[in-house]
């Protein structure tokens, strides 16, 4: 049976569920989605490790399969055969491997801030710095410094009140979580081909200042898709859901309304 506390089910329609990213959890959507509702049944999931659903964690299930496992239960659960599913980050490797292996079940994908491609050699090397560093000073020490390079240097001041709330959400991750969680990102495989192969619509969301997903990552992938749809985002870094929620949620909407009709 599904932990209530681990999802929310909103509106009514076609479904768009939305999968966070990396010590974040479902409730980065909450504003961002509302809108939504008046035209989409909207599902936002806490993934493993992270928000509410910190039980029964291992490196199986903190995976990026073992989540995309876990996504499908709990769309299983809630009776949702068919969907356009939004993974921001982590949550849109997530994604790349839920559509490799129940591609049937997608309408549409949106990667938000995200790649199919794996971490090169040198972010690999960076998830291990950062895994020592968890281990010898913990989660708090880790997220304070983290979040707010996130975001676009001119962005950050006017969004401090969220900058904030996404330290909280860090700061509550179980530590075993995050270690596993950064071992599972660096460890993910190159999913290029899953992204060429697929038979759905792809919208890309791209930061044209976004550090995790340079602008050369974002060039590499957008064009594999037999239909694709990209957005770039001048001025925003890897929080477009924050630092430009009118033009990311409108895409998203336009994207939506292009699949279901």
């Amino acid at each position: 049976m599904t932990d209530t506390t681990t999802y929310t089910d909103t509106g009514t329609g076609d479904a768009l569920v939305f999968l966070h990213g990396f010590c974040e959890s479902k409730q980065v959507w909450e504003e961002f989605a509302k809108p939504l509702e008046q035209k989409f049944r909207i599902i936002a999931l806490d993934l493993p490790g992270h928000g509410r659903h910190t039980s029964n964690l291992n490196s199986s299930t903190m995976s990026m399969e073992g989540m995309a496992d876990h996504v499908k239960e709990q769309l299983d659960i809630l009776g949702i055969r068919k969907c356009l599913m939004i993974g921001h980050s982590m949550g849109g490797y997530v994604t790349m491997a839920f559509a490799e292996k129940y591609s049937a079940m997608l309408t549409g994908i949106c990667l938000f801030h995200s790649s199919a491609l794996p971490d090169t050699d040198e972010k690999k090397e960076n998830r291990n710095k950062t895994i020592d560093y968890v281990e010898r000073h913990g989660v708090v020490n880790f997220i304070n410094p983290f979040v707010e390079p996130l975001f676009y240097r001119e962005n950050r001041e006017r969004l401090q009140a969220e900058i904030e709330l996404l330290k909280e959400i860090g700061r509550q991750t179980p530590q075993p979580a995050v270690l596993a969680a950064l071992a599972a990102m660096r460890d993910r495989p190159d999913r290029s081909q899953v992204l060429a192969d697929l038979k759905c619509p792809v919208l890309f969301l791209f930061g044209k200042d976004d550090g995790a997903v340079p602008l050369e990552k974002a060039l590499e992938q957008c064009h594999l898709p037999n239909n694709s749809t990209v957005c770039f985002l001048g001025k925003t870094g890897h929080m477009g859901m924050f630092e430009r929620t009118y033009e990311t949620r409108k895409a998203l909407e336009k994207f939506a309304e292009t699949i279901y009709g």
